[in-house]
């Protein structure tokens, strides 16, 4: 991406690097057999497992725990996993893990499933009031005193990159609004990515981790550069996500040609193991990213949309209760996003649509927000994603309430390559009720 590498001029005050975090990961057909030999390399003799109730019969879980069971390994599973986790649902997990005593954690399961891990590992490891560790303002934000025991993630869904990054994200109750707990300390150790989970994953989930990878990369490559980062931070002090840099930059663009390719296949198609797998290592190339450039207002935004929806369900999610999955929330607000965002940096913008498989002959500046966004809202329509936020029943009443309900979001918001507040959030907003 030489054209935009000027971006990445130092300026006054700047700082004068970037700090790159990531697992040790394999990828490949059958690796979750792979789980007992990581165990004993990690000198690990007891772990609890955790993933969910619908993943808890599952063959995935089968080979894991057999590969744990083959090397030794004392193995308790933990089920009660919240799909799109609470605090009252990471706290129970923690408690759990504390009196567990055990000396490593294996995850088998989607986003929900390695973020509860991640939360629980860093609560039982060092216990605190449980705001301590949760993203400033909202909570205390501080790092954790030192590392975690070991954690061996194995995703199951091919969009979230959480067995890549250090973040875990839920919805914080007194807020109907997520949030989240980052660190470097965070970031599993060894990441277990198996293509072939993907063969039993529902269209409607394919979906919506598809566009949960997609914004991941494209919010990598429009979040500010590095060396603009508000808090110039250094050494030890960096935050996990600084910005977006040249590294993040190359890994989302590859991750958006995947998208762009292979999205649609997989989704339509379950037998589909090539698109299937490109998708799964799209996932990986964006968790990686973003975990190191940060996401901005499209996840920004859609934490109030998840925390303000009432009566939605989709097919292939938990049945009984409002769920919007976490890559719809966020698909939701993207075009409105790109077309804010694009006059800040035109070329970053036409470089992600060129990448996502939009054709961009012809395509001026000025044209970038709408060339990108249009081709979000052709992948969005193909792939049965609802008509923007008005489908979820949100109307122009409660575009104030969204509002308020993004604002708290200060990590992501202040990571967009434009400054934000109140009146641009609502704008945004009302500009993601409909799309067609």
């Amino acid at each position: 991406m030489g054209c935009c590498h000027a971006d990445f001029a130092l300026v006054e005050a700047s700082d004068r690097g970037f700090t790159l975090g990531m697992p040790t990961f394999t990828f490949g057909s059958g690796v979750l057999a792979e789980a007992g030999d990581n165990a004993r390399e990690l000198a690990l003799k007891r772990v609890v497992l955790f993933t969910d109730r619908r993943l808890a019969a599952s063959e995935h879980v089968a080979k894991v725990k057999a590969s744990l069971a083959a090397a030794d390994v004392d193995t308790i599973v933990y089920d009660e996993i919240t799909i799109e986790p609470t605090d009252v649902s990471l706290q129970r997990a923690a408690q759990f893990a504390r009196e567990a005593k055990v000396d490593g954690y294996v995850s088998v399961g989607g986003g929900s499933v390695m973020d509860t891990c991640k939360a629980a590992n860093l609560y039982a490891t060092y216990p605190a009031e449980f705001m301590t560790y949760v993203n400033a303002p909202i909570g205390g934000g501080q790092r954790p005193p030192g590392p975690v025991k070991p954690h061996i993630a194995c995703p199951t869904t091919s969009g979230t990159g959480s067995e890549a990054t250090g973040i875990a994200i839920f919805t914080l109750a007194s807020l109907n609004a997520k949030t989240g707990i980052i660190s470097r300390r965070l970031i599993p150790t060894v990441a277990l990515i198996d293509p072939d989970v993907t063969a039993t994953l529902p269209a409607n989930v394919v979906a919506s981790t598809g566009f949960d990878c997609m914004s991941h990369a494209l919010e990598s490559i429009t979040a500010r550069a590095w060396p603009r980062r508000q808090n110039p931070a250094k050494g030890v002090a960096r935050p996990v996500s600084q910005g977006a840099n040249i590294f993040s930059d190359a890994l989302a663009a590859q991750a958006l040609d995947a998208v762009g390719k292979y999205l649609v296949r997989a989704v339509g198609d379950a037998t589909d193991s090539e698109a299937r797998t490109e998708m799964m290592y799209a996932a990986l190339l964006a968790g990686i990213a973003f975990n190191a450039a940060g996401c901005h207002l499209p996840h920004g935004l859609s934490y109030a949309v998840s925390g303000l929806t009432k009566d939605w369900h989709v097919a292939g999610y938990p049945e009984g209760k409002t769920l919007v999955p976490h890559g719809m929330a966020v698909v939701l607000n993207n075009p409105s996003v790109w077309r804010h965002t694009a006059p800040a940096h035109p070329e970053r913008h036409l470089h992600c649509a060129r990448s996502l498989g939009a054709d961009t002959r012809g395509a001026t500046p000025n044209d970038a927000g709408e060339v990108l966004a249009a081709r979000v809202i052709e992948l969005m329509k193909v792939t049965g994603m609802p008509n923007g936020l008005a489908a979820l029943g949100f109307g122009e009443t409660e575009i104030d309430a969204l509002a308020t309900g993004a604002e708290p979001q200060y990590r992501v918001i202040k990571n967009a390559p434009v400054d934000i507040g109140r009146d641009e959030i609502k704008s945004l907003f009302a500009a993601a009720l409909r799309y067609w």
